[in-house]
């Protein structure tokens, strides 16, 4: 894993080399399940967790089980299996929440890739392979098994099947998610993706996986999905209502958040080169038809609005008036749309510079629209609303075609689209940052690390994450 990368960009994707992690002590895959009162399907699934493992992954390997506060004597038997079973440990947190263990755990692994899966094992293990083999190639970022795909074959009731599907709609209404299962409990992720994402996620409970999908994905960052076999658990201990309105308030809360662009994503951008669009081609300018597609969707949302402010406008002040007023606040929605949507430039790096230069497009603009409304009213001295905005609409074809030429020249010129977010101004970075740990974390104030349930001289213990 490269580490000599600046903070605002992963490093690239690499292919774990074979037998990675033998080597260095640490395992290819650190397996976390999160557990709260499982006294009694504890054992069972860790056994056969690790008998599949053993039998079938190629790679190093690692259960971690991570006991979520439990009362009962999950704990102990957590210990046990630590002593008895070669790659097996237990951590053990004071505060309950599902994200909050994998939180922590993942925080604090040695793993390159890092997985979890919930204790029932409703879903087949022999998913299992397939979910971590793109992360281990490079291919991708993140894995999700999903219950949803045509191909899965899925046992459960009428009531939770309604439930999941309702809430997947409302994710893609409302936060435009395009992955087709956010609470499947059988996820992976790479371990340099985990360490800059992980200290964005705020949820503790079960929206921690929606939220994590949702930023790697308006990050721009790969996600594979794996279609699986899957099994109700008719004992399952989940409050349905209760989680459902917690889901809510984080769909609410992460949407809020990203409308106002309060989430610096720009830290999860590949360095250029990573992706095969950034490689040129002589003789095709780079994403000339894609920009193009996105400019004029974006340019006849904000003629809409235009037009529209124009007649409110118009209403109480004279035409130059409002044609300018009108120009102005749609001006500068059309620059942060297309600089987002059209010309791909994240984060607020040169956000301000970008407003400036698209002021400058807009005052020609204005001139252009102006000008024509001065000429229709020399030439037919009071015309009427629709021939006013018959005229308005014709100088705005011919200032449109103006301004993409200076958006792509000027603006949003390749080098700005090379680089996005805080990559405008690059800063040497040190070969490494740690990762900030959740206050709510357990920590051992003498070794800087979380408290980790001891089991034997042989057990490992979770590191600080480099």
């Amino acid at each position: 894993m490269r580490t000599d990368t600046p903070w605002s960009t992963l490093p690239a994707r690499d292919h774990l080399l074979a037998g990675a992690g033998d080597t260095a002590g640490a395992p290819v895959l650190d397996v976390v399940v999160p557990v709260y009162n499982e006294e009694k399907d504890l054992e069972p699934c860790v056994l056969r967790l690790h008998d599949h493992l053993a039998r079938t992954f190629p790679y190093a390997f690692r259960i971690t089980v991570a006991d979520n506060a439990s009362t009962d004597r999950t704990p102990e038997v957590a210990q046990r299996l630590a002593r008895t079973l070669p790659g097996v440990r237990a951590y053990r947190l004071e505060q309950k929440g599902r994200g909050r263990a994998l939180r922590t755990v993942w925080s604090h692994s040695d793993a390159p890739v890092l997985a979890y899966m919930d204790v029932d094992l409703s879903t087949d293990l022999n998913a299992l392979l397939p979910l971590v083999a793109p992360l281990i190639s490079g291919h991708s970022d993140l894995a999700i098994g999903s219950r949803l795909a045509r191909s899965s074959r899925v046992v459960r009731g009428t009531k939770r099947e309604f439930i999941s599907r309702a809430y997947n709609i409302i994710l893609r209404s409302s936060l435009a998610a395009r992955f087709s299962d956010a609470q499947c409990g059988f996820k992976a992720i790479r371990r340099e993706v985990a360490q800059r994402l992980l200290p964005m996620v705020e949820d503790t409970g079960w929206f921690f996986d929606t939220e994590l999908l949702v930023l790697a994905e308006r990050a721009g960052l790969r996600i594979h999905e794996v279609p699986v076999d899957w099994v109700d658990d008719p004992d399952s201990t989940v409050h349905i209502v209760r989680t459902a309105t917690e889901d809510l308030k984080g769909v609410w809360r992460v949407g809020r958040a990203l409308a106002v662009g309060a989430l610096p994503l720009d830290r999860l951008a590949r360095p250029f080169g990573d992706d095969p669009r950034d490689r040129g081609i002589g003789g095709v300018p780079r994403g000339l038809a894609r920009q193009l597609v996105g400019f004029c969707a974006v340019g006849a949302l904000s003629t809409l609005v235009y037009l529209l402010l124009y007649s409110l406008f118009r209403q109480g002040v004279g035409p130059q008036i409002a044609n300018g007023g009108a120009l102005l606040v749609s001006a500068v929605a059309n620059t942060a749309a297309n600089r987002r949507l059209t010309f791909g430039v994240r984060g607020r790096g040169g956000a301000v510079r970008h407003q400036a230069q698209g002021l400058v497009v807009f005052a020609i603009g204005l001139v252009l629209t102006s000008g024509s409304l001065a000429a229709l009213g020399a030439a037919s001295g009071s015309p009427s609303h629709g021939t006013e905005l018959a005229v308005l609409i014709a100088a705005n074809l011919a200032a449109t075609v103006l301004r993409f030429l200076l958006f792509r020249a000027w603006v949003f010129p390749d080098r700005d689209r090379d680089r996005s977010g805080d990559a405008f101004r690059p800063v040497a970075a040190p070969a490494s940052r740690p990762v900030a740990v959740p206050a709510d974390c357990p920590v051992d104030a003498q070794a800087s690390r979380p408290a980790v349930v001891p089991a034997d001289d042989t057990h490992h213990e979770l590191r600080n994450v480099r």
